[in-house]
């Protein structure tokens, strides 16, 4: 008898069982994707699509992000950070802005824009150097920020909807900061907007 001689049984079965190892690989390769995948989305990253213009010029509308979840669980936003937070008056709503003032300071924002720390002392410490900031507002604020709090400012000032209007952000609505622009791919970057003083 022939060796490569085989029946339609043989044929049928042999397709099953190639049919069921494919099938098994799919489903394993799924179920790995999904055990790597998920806790990353949830606990360590995750997108974000900028909208509107309140922080022109570092980010534009529609710029797509990455969002670093996992640093902020193991230390505090520093000022100058862009952050992502959860709108105090309305949790379901997500913010786009940079971290102005931090637990125990006072924020002064001047007539002309200029914006000064007061220490817990009540010592103005610190006059910002905003060379990010556009278009100034000529508004006036005070406000002093207790424990866990951040006082948080668009860098478009005069089209921002930020702290000077509705006050200070809670440490646990901080969801984490800008780690990586991906789009557009000509304005690629790491710690997009990050600014030091």
């Amino acid at each position: 008898m022939n060796e490569d001689f085989k029946t339609p049984k043989d044929i049928v079965t042999k397709k099953n069982y190639s049919f069921r190892d494919e099938a098994w690989e799919t489903f394993r390769f799924l179920c790995i994707a999904i055990v790597i995948v998920v806790p990353i989305r949830l606990f360590i990253a995750q997108p974000f699509i900028v909208s509107g213009a309140s922080m022109d010029p570092t980010f534009k509308d529609k710029q797509y992000l990455i969002v670093d979840e996992l640093s902020y669980h193991l230390d505090d936003p520093l000022r100058g950070d862009v952050v992502i937070f959860k709108y105090p008056r309305n949790p379901k709503q997500y913010f786009i802005k940079r971290v102005i003032g931090l637990p125990g300071e006072t924020v002064i924002v001047n007539g002309q824009g200029q914006v000064f720390i007061k220490d817990t002392d009540g010592n103005i410490t610190l006059t910002l150097d905003e060379p990010y900031v556009e278009h100034m507002k000529d508004d006036s604020v005070e406000l002093k920020l207790g424990l866990g709090e951040y006082f948080m400012m668009g860098d478009n000032r005069s089209g921002s909807f930020d702290s000077r209007s509705w006050g200070a952000v809670d440490r646990e609505l901080i969801v984490g900061k800008a780690f990586l622009r991906l789009f557009p791919l000509t304005e690629v970057a790491v710690l997009p907007g990050q600014f030091r003083q």
